[in-house]
Order: C-alpha cells, then structure tokens, then sequence
C-alpha cells in the first residue's frame, strides 16, 4: 500500500526518540525545526545531539528505553541499533494508538520519514517505497531546482517587488548565488551588464525583457543615470526588475548609485550580494589573495582612471610601500602607466605579477611575469579585457601550487 502522506504541525507537542545515535542526530533538528517537545531516551549520544541539549533544546532521559516512554507522546521514532529493542518501542506505541517511525524496519514500520526540503513557503516530502537513498536524491533534485528557479517560480501567488541589484559573480554561470538565480528566475525585466553570467539570460522564459546595459571599454556605453532611469520606470509599472551584474553590484559597480535613485523614486530594493572577481579569479588561477607569513592585506583597486590622473583617488604611494597583495581591475589598457607608477614609487621590479584574462570561464588564460616585464609580456601575448592584474608576492605561491600539482601528475 502507498502511504497517506500527512504534514504533522508538532508545535509544542511531545515527540519520542529513543537512541543517541547518527539517525537520531538527522532526526531531532527537524522535529525541533517543526517545534517539537523533543524528549530523547538513550545512556549515550553524540556530540552533535550533546550541544542541543546543553543548548535546552531537548530533554535528554540518560538510560535505556523502558516500558512508559511513550506515554503522553504524539509521535515517537524509533532510532537504536537493537532489533528487539526498537520491536518493544513500536510495540507499545502501536498499542497506544500512537505513530511510531522504526528506523531499522521500513515494513514493520508505521509511518515513514520523508525526505524532507523547504524553500521559502513550499515544504517538499518524498517517500520512495521506504528508500531512503532514493527519496534523498529525488528531495535533493526538486529542492534545487526550486532554488535556482529551474522549477517556474513565475508562477507564485505573490512575487518579488521593486529592483533587485544582483551580483552575478566573475563570470562562470555556476557562481551566482541560489539567492541570484532564484530571483533572475522570477524577473519580468532583466537590465543586465556585458560581465553579467550572460548564459543565464538564454534560460528565461520568452515574456521577459532584457536590456543591454553593457559599458565596453573605451566604446559604446550606456549612462548610468539612463539605467538609473529603466529601473525606475520598469518598477513603477509593477514590474519586478533584476538588475544583474558582473562580480558584487558594491564593487566597482554602481550598486549604491542604482541603490541611492531608487530610494529617492520610493522604489524598494533587495541586495543579493555576488562573489567578487577581485578574489574569484585569483583564486581561479590558484592564486590566494593571502597566504599565511607571505600576505596578511590585500587592496582592491579600480584603475578605470590612469594613477597621475586628477580623478584618481587612489594612494599610489602608499599601495607601492604596501607589502600587501595588490588586486588591480580594470587595469590591462595601463599596465605600463600603473607598473611605472608603482616601481617609480617603491615598489621592487622584481615582484611577481599575474595577469588571468576571462577568469572563472572555459576561455581563461593567464600570463606570469615581474612587475618590470608585465607590460611586454602582456601586449605579446594579446591579453585584453576583461583581466586582473595580482601584484605581490602570493603569485609565487600560485606557482609552487602549480608545481607540487605538475611533480605529482604521473
């Protein structure tokens, strides 16, 4: 017979569930999630179920099972590694009229566990013939695909409102957060940048509009306070728009620009930070942007704006005197200009540089040099935006990395 599938409301109720062990551990934070009366039965536990019941949260009855525990409880599981035991329990539970879940026994057992997931309001349970493993992995595929809105999320009663400014993160579709995706998926509009994970526009439904805000260097451009106004615009139609970016909306992106016309328009804004190509793609290319007695600092610097420019609202002179990690975007067109600037002003020719052009994607490439060869060594090789520049001596780093890996290739 198929299972009657029930969602159990436990607030404050008593739940029974003898055994200390690894199923019981899985058990207990999700009947305490439910607002279950947890009292757990068992001489020992692990360590996991120790810190919730030094936290209070569960009542721990320090022996063995005994006839009587299941008095007064509303469901009762059954988690010990003894068969006999586990009979006796469902025994008396049975006799009680009370549902008790063996975990030793699908088909002696009353009720099953589901696999259980929640996204936001939708609860998802799954029960595949007493299979746990399989129920799992079935639980797992439908939570997913609710997360990242591959299962229609358009489709909720209610829907997100106003703008939201998405980080999309370096580039590689696969590092925008759920939180990202999950909103992208639930857009009616999308004002989208050129480094914006463009492979995720092809995934939306047909209905929703999609504006290029792309700012190519050194050629066309969109002006923010043109954006500025699409987002406005879009929104006060009731429509809910993505705007959706390269790396973190915060980060050299215009994010509290975009946040600051918004409020003034009274149009209400969520944040959904991105991983930020200033650490992703150093670290893409093996690089840490620290390293434990090598780099204790690291500055992110925007180099849209040459440093001897009035604009420029960089300290040269302090970033040369740094012995941090210098982390340079949009720095390729003045490479020479910028390595210059740092050997004029203390830093030594012969730091390490590393130049990773498309970083994250199939199409990354990445060029090794010192802070007196770089330049040469990226015009030959026709490195050009987008790239990151890492100055510092954590580039050796990524080297010896690269080097235990190749010793270790047979």
């Amino acid at each position: 017979m198929a299972p009657y599938l029930l969602g159990l409301r436990l607030d404050g109720r008593r739940v029974l569930v003898v055994g200390g062990g690894h199923v019981a551990q899985r058990r207990v934070p999700t009947l305490l999630d439910a607002g279950a009366s947890v009292t757990l039965v068992s001489p020992s536990v692990t360590p996991a179920l120790d810190d919730l019941i030094a936290d209070g949260r569960v009542t721990w009855e320090r022996r063995p099972y005994q006839v009587g525990d299941c008095d007064g409880a509303w469901l009762v599981h059954a988690c010990t590694d003894h068969r006999e035991v586990n009979t006796a329990i469902a025994a008396e539970a049975d006799a009680k009229r009370i549902w008790c879940v063996r975990a030793d026994d699908k088909d002696a057992s009353a009720a099953w566990t589901p696999a259980s997931g929640r996204v936001d309001e939708v609860s998802v349970a799954i029960t595949a013939g007493g299979d746990p493993r399989r129920a799992a992995g079935i639980r797992d595929a439908v939570v997913g695909a609710l997360r990242d809105g591959t299962v229609d999320a358009r489709r909720h009663r209610t829907k997100p409102v106003g703008v939201a400014l998405v980080g999309g993160g370096p580039g590689d579709p696969g590092l925008i957060t759920v939180r990202g995706r999950q909103l992208l998926a639930q857009a009616d509009v999308v004002v989208a940048d050129r480094l914006a994970p463009r492979a995720l526009l092809d995934e939306l439904p047909a209905d929703v509009e999609i504006i290029d805000a792309a700012k190519i260097p050194y050629g066309r451009a969109l002006a923010q306070e043109k954006i500025n106004e699409l987002l406005i615009e879009h929104a006060r139609k009731g429509k809910f728009v993505v705007r959706l970016k390269g790396g973190d909306s915060f980060v050299f992106g215009r994010g509290g620009e975009e946040m600051i016309a918004c409020a003034r328009a009274g149009i209400p804004v969520t944040v959904v930070p991105g991983i930020t190509s200033a650490v992703a793609v150093p670290a893409s290319a093996g690089v840490p942007v620290t390293h434990r007695g090598v780099s204790q600092e690291f500055h992110v610097i925007s180099v849209h704006v040459a440093p001897d420019d009035p604009r420029s609202t960089v300290d040269w002179p302090g970033m040369a005197r740094s012995q941090g990690t210098l982390v340079l975007l949009m720095g390729v067109e003045r490479i020479g200009e910028l390595t210059r600037t740092l050997i004029r002003d203390g830093r030594s020719p012969e730091t390490p540089v590393m130049v990773v052009q498309d970083g994250t994607l199939p199409t990354q490439r990445a060029v090794s040099a010192t802070l007196s060869t770089v330049a040469e060594r990226v015009t030959a090789a026709g490195i050009r935006p987008p790239a990151i520049v890492i100055v510092g001596e954590v580039v050796r780093v990524g080297q010896e990395i690269e080097m235990v890996r190749a010793e270790r290739v047979p």
